[in-house]
C-alpha cells in the first residue's frame, strides 16, 4: 500500500517544544515526509540563508504564500526531508478519477486555498492559490479556460497589472493570473497564483476554440472548482483537523438529482 504519512511538530510557549500534535496517512507515495511548525524570527534574511531556491519554493506551497508574505509569518510550515518529488509533497490526490478522461483538467479546491492540474486522471502540477475574498468568492461549478493574454490590467483598479492572464469565465471576468498571495483568499473572484505557476498555466492550459462567428465549438481545459473556504477558521493547512485526514476529492463532482 502507498502511503505518506505527515506529522506537525510545533514549539512554541503553549505546547512542548517538540509535542507531535497531529498525524494522518494517506496512499499518495512510497515517499514518507514529516513536517513541522519552526519559529521564523529574522524573516527573510533567515529564509534566504537557511534555504535555497527550490526550498523556499516549496515552503511558497505548503504555507500558501508569496516570499514576501512567507517572510512575515511568526511559524512556517516546513518538511523534515527534501529530496522527495515535489508531487509528494501535494495535498490532493496523486490520481482523480473524475479527470482520467480528460487530456487536461484543472482542480481549485478552495477549502485549502490549492489547485492541482491533471492530465487523464494523474497529477502533474500543484500550488497554492488566493482564490475570492469574502466579499467577493469564487463561484463554485464547473468551468472551461477560454482566452488569455499575457497581461491586463484590472477592471477593479486601473493600477492593478495581472500578468499571465487566463480567462476560465467570460461574462463574470474570472481569471487565474499572478498577483500577491496572502496566505488567505483576497481577491476579487479570480484565483491568484505565484508567478512561477501562473507561466505555467499560461503555457499549459488549452483555450477555447472559435468558429468564423466567434461561437465557441471547442471548449478549453476543463476548470473544477470545489468548496468554500471557512473565513470563521484558522488556515487549515497548518490545523491538526486538516493533517488528521488527506483531501478527499468527490468521486462525482455533480451528481444527478433523483
Amino acid at each position: 500500500m502507498l502511503a505518506l504519512a505527515a506529522f506537525l511538530i510545533a514549539s512554541g510557549v503553549a505546547t512542548p517544544r517538540r509535542a507531535v500534535v497531529s498525524a494522518f496517512r494517506r496512499t499518495m507515495s512510497e515517499e514518507t515526509v514529516t513536517y513541522r511548525l519552526q519559529p521564523l524570527r529574522r524573516g527573510l534574511k533567515e529564509l534566504r540563508t537557511g534555504f535555497d531556491g527550490a526550498q523556499l519554493a516549496l515552503l511558497q506551497k505548503l504555507n500558501r504564500v508569496d516570499l514576501d508574505h512567507l517572510a512575515r509569518l511568526g511559524y512556517i510550515v516546513v518538511p523534515d526531508r527534501w529530496d522527495a518529488d515535489e508531487l509528494t509533497y501535494s495535498p490532493l490526490p496523486l490520481s482523480y478519477a473524475w479527470a482520467e478522461s480528460r487530456p487536461k483538467a484543472l482542480v481549485v479546491y478552495q477549502p485549502a486555498q490549492v489547485f492541482g492540474a491533471y492530465e487523464y486522471g494523474r497529477l502533474v502540477r500543484w500550488g497554492p492559490i488566493s482564490s475570492g475574498r469574502r466579499e467577493a468568492p469564487t463561484p463554485e461549478g464547473l468551468l472551461s479556460l477560454n482566452w488569455k493574454s499575457k497581461g491586463r490590467t484590472s477592471t477593479f483598479d486601473p493600477e492593478w497589472f495581472m500578468p499571465w492572464y487566463f480567462n476560465f469565465g467570460s461574462i463574470e471576468g474570472l481569471s487565474f493570473h499572478e498577483h500577491q498571495l496572502p496566505g488567505r483568499p483576497a481577491s476579487h473572484a479570480c484565483v491568484r497564483l505565484l508567478a512561477v505557476d501562473a507561466r505555467w498555466l499560461y503555457d499549459w492550459g488549452q483555450q477555447w476554440q472559435l468558429d468564423a462567428s466567434g461561437r465557441v465549438w471547442a471548449p478549453g481545459t476543463p476548470v473544477l472548482v470545489l468548496g468554500t473556504f471557512d473565513f470563521g477558521a484558522s488556515s487549515p493547512w497548518r490545523s491538526m483537523e486538516f493533517l488528521a485526514r488527506p483531501i478527499d476529492l468527490p468521486a462525482d463532482p455533480f451528481p444527478q438529482s433523483g
